[in-house]
This record gives C-alpha cells, structure tokens and sequence, in this order.
C-alpha cells in the first residue's frame, strides 16, 4: 500500500546510501541503470547484474513508510552524511 501523504521521493534519494553500495563496485552504473528503469516504470525490483537477485527500489521502499533494517541497498531511512 503507498502512502501518499509521504509526498514524492526526494531526488537525492535515488542514489544508494555509499554504505550501502560503494560507487568503486564495477557495475555500480549499471546499477543506477537498472534503478532508475525500475523507477521509471513504476516497478518494485529490479534483477542485481552481478547476482540475479531481486532488489526494491528507493520508490518502493519510500512508499511503504519504513525501515525494515535489513541492509536494502537503495534504503531511503538510512541517514546521509
């Protein structure tokens, strides 16, 4: 279920915490790809290119209102510096 009231993600969000996901990994631009495809489409998950695993998108996760505190990689709560 979306929470609207949260309003629309902020922009800045879209980037995954460095803690999260290090820009030094060698397909960290095809992650932002996948990403912001998802998000443009208005999809939950994308497919990891380096291990096939499914992975939520800032938009979904900012959606659902919470941290669930398992380390998702594009977790909008996890404070920035």
């Amino acid at each position: 279920m979306t929470d609207k009231t949260r309003g629309a993600l902020p922009v800045e969000l879209l980037t995954p915490h460095p803690a999260r996901c290090s820009a030094a990994r060698p397909d960290y631009t095809e992650i932002l790809q996948r990403h912001t495809e998802a998000v443009t489409r208005g999809r939950s998950q994308y497919f990891d290119p380096a291990t096939g695993y499914l992975v939520f998108t800032a938009q979904y996760l900012w959606d659902r209102g919470f941290c669930c505190d398992t380390g998702c990689r594009h977790c909008p709560y996890v404070a920035r510096p």
